[in-house]
C-alpha cells in the first residue's frame, strides 16, 4: 500500500449518542464527504464505479453538517428536478444514450453503474463516513470483491469465530488459487501480532463476531496491520453504521451484507464494501464492474427504504435486547448468555466505546440441556421463526452448528452443540421474552 495512502488513514475515533457522525464520531478520511460532486458527469466509470450524485442535488452529501437519521433518508438525492418526486426512481434501463464517442452522462451500461443504485452507495458510504461505496449482490459478494485483492501466495490472517459463509469463501476459493490463510484469536493482540508472516496482507474481523459475539478492538488491530504495510477489514453487518463505523476506528474497508439491519424486512438480498482509500476502491470497484455481481435497481430500492429507518429500527432492536439479554441471564435452563450489553460480557466496556453506548441486537446462549435442549427450544418458539438469516424486524432463531456455521462442524472452529442464536426483532419485548420463557421453564 501506498505510504501517501496510508497516511490519509484514521486512526482513531470517537462516538455519539444518536448513531455515528463522521465529524464528531472520527474523520473518515480527508476531504471523505468535500469530494462528493467534483468529478464531472462525463467521467467514463468503465475502469471502477467512482461515480457521484447528480451535481445537481443541492444535497447528494452532508455528513459534516447533519445527523445519523437525516443523512440516512436524504443523503444521494434530492427531489426530482423534472417530476418532484421525493423517492428515487426506480431505473430499470440496462443501457444509456451517449453524449459523443467516449462521452456519456455518468452512465453506460447498468452492470458498470445504474442511477438507482448510485443513489444507494451514495448513501451507505455517507452513513459509512467513507469516500467511495460499491453495492453488490449479496454480502459475499461484496466479500469477494475485496479478498480479490490478494493474490496466489499471500496470507490472509482471520477470527477463530467467524461467519461460515466467509469461512467458505476463503477457505475453499482462496486456498485453491494459492491464498494462505490461517485464524486466531483477535482478541488477543499478542497473538496477532505473533501470527503476522511477512506475506501477510489483510486482516479480516468481524465485530461483534458471529456467532458468539465477541467484542474486536478495530482500532488496536487497524494499528498491527498497518504496522506491517497491511490492511484491516471489518464485516460491520452485526452492528449496522449506525452503531458502528470501523473506517473512523482506523480500518481499511468495512463490508456489509446489506440483507440485515441495513434493509431490516428480510426481503432483499445484498451487499455493500466502503473504502476511503482511492487504491482500494480502485480494486473493489474493478471487482465489481467486472464481475458484474450487482444489484438489481428494484433491489437497491428495497435496501434504500430499509435504510431510511434504520435509527429507529435499531434503538427498537437495541432496546428490546437488552430486556431479553437480562432475563435469559437469570434462568436456571441458560447456561451462559453471550451479549455484550451485559456488563458480565468480557467485552462489554470495548463495545459501549465502539458501538456509541448500544451494543446491537445479536446474541447467543449456551443451554444447560446440551444439544437436546437446543434442539427443543429452537423447535418450540412460537413468536421467534426458526430460520437462518438476522437483523430483519421479526425474531429469529437459529442453531448455528447445523446451520450458518455447519461448514466448520468437524474442524477445530466448530461451534459447540449446546449453542443457539436469536436475533431480536422489534416485536413487544414482554411477548418475546414470555415465548422463551414457556419453553426454558419446561427445560429446567
Amino acid at each position: 500500500m501506498k505510504q501517501e495512502s496510508q497516511d490519509r488513514r484514521v486512526r482513531s475515533g470517537t462516538v455519539v449518542s444518536e448513531g455515528t457522525d463522521c465529524e464528531d464520531g472520527g474523520t473518515a478520511s480527508e476531504g471523505a464527504t468535500s469530494k462528493t460532486s467534483e468529478s464531472s458527469p462525463d467521467q467514463s466509470p468503465t475502469t471502477y464505479n467512482l461515480q457521484r450524485p447528480n451535481p445537481k442535488s443541492p444535497h447528494p452529501s452532508h455528513s459534516d453538517e447533519w445527523g445519523f437519521s437525516t443523512r440516512a433518508v436524504h443523503s444521494g438525492f434530492a427531489p426530482d428536478e423534472l417530476t418532484g418526486a421525493v423517492m428515487p426512481p426506480i431505473y430499470l434501463a440496462t443501457t444509456f444514450q451517449n453524449v459523443d464517442i467516449g462521452q456519456h452522462k455518468g452512465f453506460s451500461y447498468a452492470r458498470v453503474n445504474n442511477p438507482t443504485r448510485q443513489v444507494l452507495e451514495t448513501c451507505l458510504k455517507d452513513l459509512e463516513c467513507a469516500e467511495f461505496g460499491f453495492a453488490f449482490s449479496s454480502g459475499v459478494a461484496a466479500e469477494d470483491a475485496v479478498l480479490r485483492m490478494l493474490r496466489p501466495g499471500d496470507h490472509l490472517l482471520f477470527s477463530d469465530i467467524i461467519y461460515g459463509g466467509t469461512y467458505r469463501l476463503i477457505t475453499d476459493l482462496y486456498e485453491s488459487i494459492g491464498v494462505s490463510s490461517s485464524h486466531v484469536n483477535l482478541c488477543d493482540l499478542e497473538a496477532v501480532e505473533a501470527a503476522w508472516r511477512p506475506e501477510t496482507k489483510m486482516v479480516w474481523l468481524e465485530s461483534p463476531t458471529n456467532p458468539l459475539l465477541t467484542v474486536v478492538d478495530i482500532a488496536g488491530l487497524s494499528g498491527i496491520a498497518h504496522r506491517h504495510g497491511g490492511i484491516c477489514v471489518v464485516d460491520n453487518t452485526f452492528a449496522s453504521p449506525y452503531l458502528q463505523n470501523p473506517l473512523a476506528l482506523g480500518a481499511d474497508v468495512v463490508t456489509h451484507s446489506t440483507t440485515k439491519y441495513i434493509s431490516g424486512h428480510s426481503d432483499v438480498v445484498g451487499g455493500f464494501a466502503a473504502t476511503s482509500d482511492h487504491e482500494l476502491a480502485h480494486n473493489i470497484g474493478q471487482a465489481q464492474a467486472t464481475a458484474g455481481a450487482v444489484p438489481s435497481p428494484l433491489d437497491c430500492y428495497l435496501v434504500l427504504r430499509g435504510v431510511m429507518t434504520l435509527s429507529l429500527r435499531v434503538d427498537k432492536h437495541c432496546a428490546n435486547a437488552v430486556e431479553v439479554a437480562q432475563f435469559l441471564d437469570g434462568h436456571p435452563a441458560v447456561a451462559k448468555v453471550n451479549y455484550p450489553g451485559l456488563a458480565s460480557h468480557p467485552g462489554h466496556e470495548l463495545a459501549r466505546r465502539q458501538m456509541g453506548g448500544k451494543f446491537g441486537a445479536m446474541m447467543s446462549i449456551h443451554l444447560a440441556g446440551g444439544h437436546e435442549a437446543a434442539k427443543t427450544l429452537v423447535k418450540s418458539l412460537q413468536v421467534f421463526s426458526f430460520a437462518e438469516s438476522l437483523g430483519g424486524v421479526e425474531s429469529l432463531v437459529s442453531y448455528p452448528p447445523m446451520m450458518s456455521h455447519s461448514i466448520m462442524a468437524c474442524t477445530e472452529l466448530a461451534m459447540p452443540e449446546d449453542l443457539v442464536r436469536l436475533s431480536i426483532g422489534i416485536e413487544t419485548a414482554k411477548d418475546l421474552i414470555a415465548d422463551l420463557e414457556q419453553v426454558l421453564d419446561k427445560l429446567v
